[in-house]
């Protein structure tokens, strides 16, 4: 399974200003922490390594652009900015209903360290089944179950990645497990 694990970067804000006034080594700081997190996010999505690196790579580019004035670049919080830029990046070359290859459906589920409800579920759940189910969702309910399961980011994160409120990531998380049981029960009275 690939977790992302996010950096503990407790001086962020200093290093985006030390960034902003041209500081190499604020900016190498900044890619050696995030480049790993961001390129694994984007190789889920995309399923072509190559293709993964290259835009992670332009994540950083915006990055370099933004903290010299050329864009906008991070307000808050840098981690939730590169994760939107690399999903932005996603979308541009594939489309916002871009499908999880099925290659990397496994690569994201959670371990068995999280305790959650939904983690629970989803670890039941027969890998194949699992593939089968997760393809069936929509690309948005599969992201929010990768960010939140998978990446193991916290509501606010994943809003700010996907642009949308707490209350609806919470909503669209809950649609998601919600589906995913429907299928899988689906399957299971079939067979049954």
């Amino acid at each position: 399974m690939i977790v992302i694990v996010l950096p503990d970067l407790p001086s962020e804000p200093d290093l985006l200003e030390q960034a902003s006034r041209g500081s190499q080594d604020a900016l190498r700081q900044i890619y050696v922490a995030y480049f790993t997190p961001i390129y694994q996010f984007i190789r889920l999505r995309v399923g072509d390594a190559q293709m993964a690196e290259d835009l992670a790579s332009e994540v950083f580019l915006d990055l370099v652009a933004a903290v010299k004035g050329r864009s906008a670049g991070p307000q808050r919080h840098l981690r939730a900015w590169l994760f939107r830029v690399a999903r932005n990046k996603i979308y541009d070359h594939y489309g916002r209903d871009r499908q999880l290859p099925t290659t990397t459906l496994e690569d994201w589920m959670p371990d068995s360290s999280d305790d959650s409800p939904e983690a629970s579920f989803v670890r039941t759940m027969n890998v194949e089944n699992a593939r089968g189910a997760l393809r069936q969702l929509p690309a948005e309910q599969q992201e929010v179950l990768i960010l939140r399961f998978g990446q193991m980011l916290n509501l606010q994160e994943t809003a700010d990645i996907m642009g949308k409120s707490v209350s609806a990531v919470k909503s669209l998380q809950f649609r998601a497990v919600e589906r995913l049981r429907q299928i899988l029960g689906e399957e299971e009275t079939a067979r049954g």
